[in-house]
């Protein structure tokens, strides 16, 4: 038995790109990896029972939040004047649209907890929430989630970190937390290549090399 839920809606499930987060015993993964690289081209060994569906879980977490503050963005820039489809274009082709923070940020500060020397510094990312909260008031757009954002800067800076990397953040979690999210052995460069960075470059789907790593791990 193992638990395997899946990501990528419907259409992802019509065309097999599907990614499958599998825990269980890594024997019984072997032994049915065939059956999800039929349906998903994505699968992942995510380790004992019940991992695959925490995974999920934190998945959609992090999916229904953004949609909020994606929400809040646009409604901020398109009722200051800015053509919808300019807008769209400027954040896809930025950093968020390549996802930087989740294949790139992540591992080099979060997950190595290095937050010097900064790469945008925490006083620096802080202005420019400031002239967004700002901008909103102005134009009486609600943004419940980047005020609620704003004040872990606010306690950020009054704890002297203004000249740290803006992801020590971060660590704000971890504390209310009480966990720790580190991975150091993660290859940073190659984590970056994981995605196409470019909104006009297709990326050709070819499976095998992941599923040949899947069935390498699944072996130990």
């Amino acid at each position: 038995m193992l638990d395997a839920p899946v990501s990528g809606g419907k259409a992802g499930a019509a065309s097999g790109n599907l990614a499958v987060m599998a825990g269980g015993d890594q024997k019984v993964f072997e032994d049915i990896l065939p059956i999800l690289n039929s349906f998903g081209d994505k699968v992942f060994y995510a380790g004992k029972i019940g991992n695959g569906t925490v995974c999920k879980l934190v998945h959609n977490l992090i999916a229904q939040n953004m949609r909020q503050i994606v929400a809040e963005g646009l409604t901020l820039g398109v009722k200051a004047g800015v053509d919808t489809e300019i807008l769209w274009e400027g954040v896809r082709r930025g950093a968020v649209g390549r996802a930087r923070f989740i294949h790139e940020t992540l591992v080099n500060t979060v997950f190595r907890n290095k937050f010097e020397p900064a790469n945008f510094t925490l006083s620096l990312a802080k202005k420019d929430v400031d002239f967004a909260i700002e901008l909103g008031h102005e134009l009486n757009v609600p943004l419940p989630v980047t005020n609620l954002v704003h004040q872990s800067f606010i306690e950020g800076i009054n704890r002297g970190w203004q000249d740290k990397d803006s992801n020590i953040l971060f660590c704000l979690q971890e504390e209310a937390a009480d966990v720790e999210v580190r991975a150091t052995g993660i290859d940073a460069a190659k984590a970056a290549k994981f995605i196409t960075t470019h909104p006009e470059i297709q990326a050709t789907a070819n499976p095998a090399p992941l599923k040949r790593r899947n069935a390498e791990a699944a072996r130990g």
